[in-house]
């Protein structure tokens, strides 16, 4: 049979690759390189789904095109396959992660070869594996051994701050640091000893412990990053989460804030992703104001502030339930309403209170601090719309100018203070204008914002109250998880320092250090996290039988996938994460494909780890990722079978009714397995197999299906997110069984744009199926025997023929160039129709048509490639087709002729026909006189190139 056997063809091909590395990039080559990299994929159990390869088809088009231009292009594929799904399955089964991961693995990667992506396998990297893990914590061990210069405005290794605090003590430090560091001169800094002078450098070191408000999930036995949490409980599991104080590991990234912001304006992504990480960084220019205890004038609630402006119109202070000074500010009276807040604002993630503005909850402390411009009292209340991590974890509070304080100041009864002649209607709402002269504001009455600010300002300066100041809504990323299941910290501990212990790293001979094994994957009986029960695991090195504790905790989830692109570029290299040859060549990512879900998360923390590295010198380039682009979702096309209420209870067989035949019943819709369904009707026999809990009642009695009058049950569709709960999962691989994998690549890039949401419905993809045969009857044909015979000719192309083939080169390379790659897929549909038209079997043009479509519809190409006389496998290696112009160019025009304005027929003419010619041959059509009947026409005008109009 001449149609195309998907099946055994796709198989061959995918084997060829394998055996052959044929995707591997050129070494030592002077080609140009070009990098196009997934985002790191989860194995998960589920395995994939087709909304899952959108991306992966998109970038291996690219690859594949890229090639085909004579590019050397690196598509490699690996997996972040630590991960707390894998460790939630150990502790309910006691098997180890590691063993589920590989199956998942397994799994994931036969789906991914099913598929055809031009991946080169030999560099598949997994960020659990140790000789992966190795690297991580060989950066997190770099980002220990550093701190940030503010003058040179870069990090730089501990010894230059060493340096400098041995020469001059901290007065030529300008350093991010921690707030509370000392100052001194060089003589006290000599004269400590070396714990005290080690102790003092954890406070400017890029990653450092430090106490930190996280989201416990006491469930779960871990912390959990912002993005894991929901509504208040965890993503996983739906078990409560709570705000809590713990130490942690943090990493330092509030050092890069400005870099990050100013480096958005150098890449090419998207602007709703750059906005996303503007305002995630949040940069605010303003003023700090320290705020005297009314109790105690010596001690102080430090704010800041972007509207220092307004310090006459505060009437209450906020602080966050977290602050550290609420215990000693809520006096006996207010402590057991103080303590019942804090008990609920802990249910709340920072998420959720950030975005909750209409709820207005707050308590009073029972104490004051003291407005240091008026000296008033001011009345210190918690709320949990502020956050203790966020600025200083207290607001001073202007209900005039702003909504938030201004809907606690009514909800409180708290006063309301105008300071601004231009502001309006303060009584109804807060009105945050600059505009207009300060009133009701002390020493800048009558001023304007730009002069009050500067006046206050120096005001706070002179008297040690306050500076103006740069903040950011950014904070130094937590890096610990109380879990099993990660990179362990390379870390330990001796006794020492103010806290009784000091962390130090292992010697990297030591690396890697491995995860131990535990008899459990839960927390210790003392609340230790899960390495806390592995057996004589102690820190050893050059201690001469010391033995130290190591950290228990592990590294968070983004830690391995924060730096993956460099190990793909030298992934057997075991003397370092990658050789300076291979970085200097592949330097950064070209085309990086992922979901808009890691906007704030890994896109943000491997733009933090790539400036580290180029500062420390070990890339050539800050930013990892040249051009981003987000694929859309596809979304799942749920279908519903509809139950008449009061069935299936009581002893009553279950009654399900056809979508057309419902007529006012009162029904329940309920999901269906969208594989059993096609076009709409439901395979009855499968249903009842398949959800028996819907179809039997109690007593087993079958279920009644009112049906269309033809017998089909028809079912309802709704477009929603594709999920095993909506029962509208479509599993790739039976696509690829039944159409084979070019026809879901052509067909996932058809549905549309790559970077908008589209539904799934298989029901369209028999139209590329139909059009992948058609283009294979190009190249074969049913002869008098039933079998295929090949009828490519080495004929000359007509003029026809080369237009049909140019116009499709020409759109796609700019399709390809623009990432349009549905409008690709329409091209070739329109081509192949029109080749079969003309009833085109040449050589000439279908050789340069199989290169088109190679990096779409990569097996059948390869399969034709061969058949049209090239070595096998070598399509890759292939140039891709040259646009000529000349061959669409117009030689003939069809003008449109007119009669009194009314089209009543077309002629063709050549394009530089004389005007008097075409009025000529005009007159003389048969057509034209039928129309004309007998009448001399008034006068006749031919506009060149659009239309012949003949007037009566």
């Amino acid at each position: 049979m001449a149609d195309y056997n998907h099946s055994t063809i796709e198989k061959d091909w995918q084997q060829f690759w394998d055996t052959n590395n044929t995707f591997k990039p050129e070494q030592n080559t002077d080609k140009t390189k070009y990098y196009v990299l997934d985002m790191f994929p989860y194995p998960s159990g589920a395995g994939l789904h087709v909304g899952h390869p959108l991306g992966y088809i998109a970038s291996d088009i690219v690859s594949r095109y890229k090639r085909l231009k004579g590019y050397n292009v690196l598509h490699p594929m690996g997996f972040d396959s630590f991960g707390l799904p894998a460790e939630q399955y150990a502790i309910q089964t006691g098997q180890h992660p590691a063993v589920t991961t590989e199956q998942n693995l397994t799994r994931y990667i036969e789906q991914l070869k099913n598929l055809g992506f031009s991946y080169d396998w030999s560099r598949e990297v997994r960020t659990s594996d140790p000789a992966y893990y190795k690297w991580t914590q060989w950066v997190f061990m770099e980002l220990f051994r550093s701190w940030y210069n503010k003058d040179t405005d870069k990090a730089e290794p501990i010894e230059t701050l060493l340096e400098k605090l041995a020469t001059n003590g901290t007065a030529s430090v300008n350093a991010v640091c921690d707030d509370d560091v000392s100052t001194f001169t060089a003589a006290e800094w000599n004269a400590l000893t070396a714990n005290e002078q080690y102790e003092i450098t954890l406070k400017y070191r890029l990653t450092f412990l430090a106490n930190a408000v996280v989201n416990w999930c006491p469930a779960l036995g871990t912390v959990l990053a912002n993005d894991e949490v929901k509504d208040g409980v965890s993503e996983r599991g739906g078990y409560p989460v709570e705000q809590k104080l713990m130490r942690q590991w943090m990493m330092r990234i509030t050092a890069y804030a400005d870099r990050l912001l100013t480096g958005l304006d150098t890449i090419d992504w998207t602007e709703s992703i750059k906005e996303q990480q503007r305002n995630w960084i949040g940069k605010s220019v303003g003023a700090s104001i320290k705020f005297p205890l009314a109790k105690d004038e010596s001690r102080f609630i430090e704010v800041f502030t972007t509207r220092v402006d307004t310090i006459y119109g505060v009437t209450f202070m906020v602080l966050a339930p977290e602050h550290e000074l609420v215990s000693e500010l809520t006096t006996p009276e207010q402590k057991e309403a103080v303590d019942t807040y804090i008990n609920a604002a802990k249910l709340r993630s920072e998420r959720d209170r950030m975005a909750d503005t209409k709820a207005i909850s707050g308590v009073f402390t029972g104490s004051y601090c003291v407005n240091p411009f008026n000296e008033e009292k001011v009345p210190i209340f918690l709320a949990d719309y502020v956050l203790a991590g966020y600025g200083t974890g207290a607001v001073m509070a202007v209900p005039s100018g702003d909504p938030r304080d201004w809907n606690f100041a009514t909800h409180f009864n708290l006063p309301i203070v105008p300071v601004l002649d231009g502001q309006k209607n303060i009584d109804q709402q807060a009105d945050n204008t600059k505009e207009g002269h300060y009133i009701n504001s002390g020493i800048i009455n009558g001023l304007t914002y730009k002069e009050a600010t500067a006046t206050l300002i120096a005001w706070l300066e002179e008297r040690n109250l306050g500076n103006g100041k740069i903040n950011y809504r950014m904070r130094d990323a937590v890096f610990s998880r109380q879990r099993y299941w990660g990179e362990p910290v390379p870390v330990y501990f001796k006794e020492g320092g103010s806290t009784g212990r000091l962390p130090y790293l292992i010697d990297e001979k030591d690396l890697p250090l491995e995860l131990p094994a535990v008899d459990k994957y839960l927390p210790t009986d003392t609340g230790e996290p899960p390495l806390g029960r592995a057996e004589n695991w102690k820190y050893t090195g050059n201690s001469n039988g010391s033995r130290y504790d190591y950290e228990l905790s592990t590294m968070p989830g983004w830690a391995g996938s924060s730096w993956y692109w460099y190990r793909y570029m030298d992934p057997q290299n075991d003397t370092e994460f990658a050789s300076k040859e291979a970085i200097d060549y592949w330097q950064n990512v070209d085309l990086y494909i992922g979901g808009t879900e890691h906007a704030t998360g890994h896109l943000l923390y491997s733009r933090f780890w790539n400036k580290f590295l180029y500062d420390r010198g070990y890339v050539p380039q800050d930013e990892p990722f040249k051009k981003l682009i987000n694929q859309g979702m596809i979304q799942g096309r749920s279908n519903f079978v509809y139950r008449i209420k009061g069935t299936g209870v009581e002893g009553k067989s279950p009654t399900f009714v056809s979508l057309n035949q419902i007529d006012g019943k009162d029904v329940t819709a309920l999901h269906v397995d969208v594989n059993i369904v096609e076009n709409d009707v439901l395979d009855l026999d499968a249903f009842k197999k398949s959800r028996p809990d819907l179809t039997e009642n109690g007593n087993g009695q079958p279920a009644e299906f009112i049906t269309e009058p033809d017998g089909r049950y028809i079912v309802g569709v709704e477009v929603e997110k594709m999920s095993k709960s909506k029962f509208n999962v479509v599993n790739p691989d039976t696509i690829v069984e039944k159409y084979g994998a070019d026809v879901l690549r052509l067909y996932e890039m058809f549905l549309g744009p790559l970077e908008q949401a589209k539904p799934w419905n298989t029901n369209g993809i028999d139209g590329v199926y139909r059009f992948i045969r058609k283009f294979w009857r190009l190249f074969y044909k049913d002869n008098a025997a039933g079998e295929s015979q090949w009828i490519v000719t080495d004929e000359q192309p007509t003029p026809a023929e080369l237009k049909v083939l140019h116009k499709t080169i020409k759109k796609t390379e700019e399709d390809i160039e623009t990432y349009s790659f549905n409008t690709s897929v329409s091209s070739f549909m329109i081509c192949v129709n029109e080749l079969a038209t003309l009833n085109c079997h040449k050589r000439a043009v279908l050789q340069d048509l199989v290169l088109l479509l190679s990096p779409y519809a990569p097996h059948i190409t390869e399969e034709l490639w061969k058949d049209l006389g090239n070595q096998p496998g070598t399509i890759s290696k292939a140039a891709f087709p040259k646009f000529n112009p000349n061959y669409l160019v117009e030689d003939t025009f069809e003008y449109p002729i007119q009669i009194n304005g009314k089209v009543r027929t077309t002629i063709s003419f050549a394009i530089d026909r004389a005007p008097a010619d075409i009025e000529r041959e005009v007159l003389a059509d048969e057509t034209v006189q039928k129309w004309m009947e007998g009448k001399t026409p008034k006068k006749i005008v031919v506009v060149p190139k659009r239309i012949v109009n003949v007037v009566l």
